[in-house]
């Protein structure tokens, strides 16, 4: 299987200490970057489908109204990181955020689980 995690030893579930979202009928972690799930040849790399209810699409009149204009998501912005599609967005407030040039693009909601 190609999109196995190699060298995973933390046992991802409801009180390990990463954010869980529902994802394709299962719930998966975020986890440095990554979106995991423990499947039956190991830990797998996921990634959320661009799709209807989350769109890869430019939203230059997004209002974000979470966080301050001048916040610039990326590696360290205290936003965790979620694979989307071909890139990578960050959660906030259960919806996905990407970055854009001047502005944050709306990539649509993600169920977080509460633990």
């Amino acid at each position: 299987m190609d999109n196995l995690h190699e060298d995973h030893d933390h046992q991802h579930g409801p009180s390990c200490g990463h954010t869980g979202v529902k994802h394709e009928g299962h719930v998966d972690y975020l986890h440095d970057g990554h979106l995991h799930h423990h499947g039956k040849g190991g830990v797998e790399e996921h990634a959320v489908a661009v799709s209807a209810t989350n769109p890869a699409d430019c939203t230059p009149h997004h209002d974000c109204g979470q966080h301050d204009k001048n916040h610039r998501h990326g590696p360290g912005c205290g936003h965790e990181a979620v694979p989307h599609g071909d890139h990578v967005d960050y959660l906030v407030d259960g919806h996905l955020h990407h970055p854009h040039g001047d502005h944050c693009d709306d990539h649509g909601k993600i169920d977080v689980v509460k633990s």
